[in-house]
């Protein structure tokens, strides 16, 4: 089986959307090679970048006197994307070394080489990469004589701090979370798995945001074929904005006509650092906090990072909670729809008189009630996440118990249909990615109108061609539905329960079988040490 998931994944035609199926080009190599060399002379080049970005208000340009006069030395940059207190220092420092020290015998190049520690300089060849330099918050450095330019890394202005996620929120576990600068997250990363196996490959996508895109993995751990795959339909991409990580997911996962998501996102760097440490690849994108990884699968949904913080047992209740929760959710409104419309004989007697009685003054169906219920719970919910922080809540909870008590004493519902979906509203939040919760609810509106017209018949009308889309998805190779379809033993353990860590000897089987072994095959826990008579395993 994974010989034929290696074979279909090398098969995998380009995905790049001109409409051409060959080898993906870099641009910015191919821009690179053809663009101009800097001149040897400062006034030239001082006026490239004026010709550039000179006409910008927030873009500053001062050059540097030697004692007699002579502009040697210019200094370019963006206003509000370097430190200003950094950058002050240094042109006090070049500043009073051009006026100090005789130049005229001494190469200006190797001097500011000395001057400024070389970790943060990088030498710039020609006029894309000198433009690169000023837009991405780079002090640029223009020396008169040289047909080099220099760039000091001394970015900064206004960036968020890091602080607790908002949309992954957990009871025991970190609580950083990703930030929108991608220097920040890679740090984030780096601080959790310390090793020098943990790669980063960047790229620049985008002809007008020139976003920085990076692709993280450990080296030794993740399968080269998913990690070159990734990265070639990341250079296929050619469009002229990447703003936001949903970019990238639309251009490049699989699947692209089912509502179910097939990349992982998550503002969580311990989430991705355990993926990473599973063998998954991650995609960090400047600009915004969530972070994508792949390839996942429709069980990676339904877990939370909380449930490998906690002790196995109850980790393992609460995820049978959620997978109770998501087939609630989708199907909760389809059976109570059917079961009162078209099957009443299943229902027991006193529930059905309850019901009848509940809706003898109903006006409408049970369909058309479900589907108003449904479609006011999603107003009332988008208008509480569009609503100011300070009164969005309430206007959420005062808005659904209003409207619901007041539709019930109108009888234009009833009280069971209320009740249902409030229940399945609940359900929806459970679920821990807000992408996979999305689908659950575009789902359930087609579910829902199957069981209004043909009943039970009309739902499992509708849950075939579901299943039968789930298990010819794929994410990157790998099965949507992996380890049910195909079935894969090994990975049962982390599932629907999850075994105690000392028993997660290796990883989960993914594509390939790079370094299966996560720990010591022979290690065992005290408790089996001690064995069941309760001896001390350190007598």
């Amino acid at each position: 089986m994974v010989d034929k998931l290696k074979k279909w994944l090398f098969k995998q035609p380009s995905r790049s959307k001109n409409g051409m199926n060959s080898e993906p080009v870099n641009d910015d190599e191919k821009s690179t090679k053809i663009s101009k060399e800097l001149s040897g002379t400062l006034k030239e080049n001082v006026t490239i970048l004026k010709q550039k970005i000179g006409h910008s208000t927030d873009f500053i340009l001062r050059c540097l006197n030697d004692k007699q006069g002579n502009p040697v030395l210019a200094v370019g940059f963006l206003q509000g994307l370097i430190d200003q207190q950094i950058l002050t220092t240094l042109l006090e420092e070049l500043t009073a070394g051009i006026r100090n020290e005789d130049l005229s015998d001494r190469n200006v190049e190797s001097w500011l080489m000395d001057r400024i520690p070389i970790g943060g300089i990088t030498c710039l060849e020609n006029e894309k990469a000198l433009i690169h330099a000023v837009l991405y918050g780079q002090v640029a450095l223009l020396v008169e004589g040289s047909t080099k330019a220099f760039a000091a890394s001394i970015s900064g202005g206004a960036k968020r701090a890091v602080e607790e996620p908002t949309s992954q929120t957990v009871i025991r576990g970190p609580k950083e979370g990703f930030t929108e600068d991608i220097s920040t997250n890679i740090a984030l990363l780096r601080r959790r798995i310390k090793s020098t196996e943990l790669h980063f490959d960047s790229r620049i996508i985008g002809s007008y945001t020139q976003t920085k895109v990076s692709v993280a993995y450990i080296r030794g751990i993740a399968e080269p074929e998913v990690v070159k795959e990734i990265s070639r339909r990341l250079d296929s991409i050619n469009t002229d904005s990447i703003l936001e990580s949903g970019y990238i997911e639309e251009f490049i996962q699989d699947g692209v006509w089912t509502p179910f998501p097939t990349i992982y996102n998550t503002e969580r760097p311990d989430t991705v650092a355990g993926s990473l440490l599973e063998g998954l690849v991650a995609i960090l994108v400047d600009g915004t906090p969530f972070v994508l990884i792949a390839p996942v699968t429709l069980f990676r949904f339904i877990a939370s990072s909380e449930d490998y913080y906690q002790r196995y047992d109850l980790a393992s209740f609460l995820r049978i909670v959620r997978m109770a929760s998501f087939f609630l959710a989708l199907l909760l409104p389809s059976f109570f729809i059917a079961t009162t419309t078209f099957h009443q004989e299943m229902l027991p007697t006193t529930m059905l008189i309850t019901l009848a009685a509940q809706r003898e003054n109903t006006p409408l169906p049970a369909l058309l009630e479900a589907l108003l219920m449904e479609l006011t719970f999603e107003v009332i919910r988008e208008a509480g996440v569009r609503m100011p922080r300070a009164v969005g809540p309430a206007i959420s909870i005062v808005g659904a118990l209003v409207l619901g008590q007041a539709a019930v004493q109108a009888g234009l519902v009833s009280a069971a249909m209320v009740i249902v979906v409030s229940f399945t509203a609940i359900c929806n939040f459970v679920l821990p990615a807000i992408n996979m919760a999305g689908a659950v609810r575009l789902l359930r509106f087609g579910l829902m109108l199957l069981a209004g017209l043909f009943g039970l018949y009309g739902v499992l009308a509708g849950l075939v061609p579901i299943l039968v889309r789930l298990v010819s998805v794929n994410s990157f190779g790998i099965p949507y539905m992996m380890p049910l379809a195909p079935f894969y033993t090994s990975n049962m353990k982390d599932l629907f329960v999850r075994v105690p860590w000392w028993k997660m000897k290796k990883r989960p089987e993914m594509i390939g079988d790079v370094n299966p072994v996560r720990q010591a095959t022979e290690q065992e826990s005290f408790a089996e040490q001690a064995g069941e008579h309760g001896r001390d395993p350190m007598a």
